[in-house]
């Protein structure tokens, strides 16, 4: 009887070390890598899913970069290369008469020069109706050459009779030698 409860000891230290040995060194190793797996899993998807919302921002962007090119490609068709300062004189007067603006009065002050561009502040004042002020200013957009509005005035006369008298500082450019390329 002995031997038998030795064998049947021996038989439960064998078992016994071979599932701790199975816990210890296979179990527990393999459950420390799925976890590992699964961060990394984790992670991806969130990158997929990132991604994936990025991408249908796309065409949004493309919409966005298409437009900037076209404004920036006509930059140096409307800024030109040589002054040119009658002819646009001449063009704001045209455009003044066209909405039938009165009492117009369009000045160039010094030119000034701005890295490669030369500035040209004009001032223009005129009186007329709000709506042909604002046709006025749509026109401005119209035309082949740059003009930055700074300043723009409008005040109501005194008897509100509708008509305006509009105050407005611009900028005109056009580039030096040194800014053409």
């Amino acid at each position: 009887m002995l031997f038998r409860e030795k064998r049947q000891i021996a038989i439960c230290v064998a078992g016994a070390a071979i599932v701790s040995g199975f816990v210890l060194f296979r179990y527990l190793p393999l459950q420390k890598r799925i976890k590992v797996v699964e961060q990394a899993q984790t992670v991806q998807t969130l990158a997929i899913a990132k991604a994936s919302a990025e991408r249908g921002q796309l065409p949004t962007l493309r919409e966005q970069l298409l437009k900037l090119q076209s404004d920036v490609g006509s930059y140096e068709v409307n800024v030109p290369a040589q002054r040119d300062l009658g002819a646009f004189l001449h063009k704001m007067a045209n455009l003044m008469n066209e909405q039938n603006l009165r009492e117009q009065l369009i000045e160039p002050g010094p030119e000034m020069d701005a890295d490669g561009l030369n500035c040209i502040p004009v001032s223009m004042q005129c009186k007329g109706g709000l709506k042909q002020i604002f046709e006025f200013f749509r026109s401005l957009q119209g035309l082949d050459r740059s003009v930055r509005i700074e300043q723009v005035k409008l005040v109501n006369d005194s008897d509100f009779s509708g008509e305006v008298s509009m105050q407005t500082k611009a900028v005109i450019y056009y580039r030096t030698e040194a800014g053409r390329g």
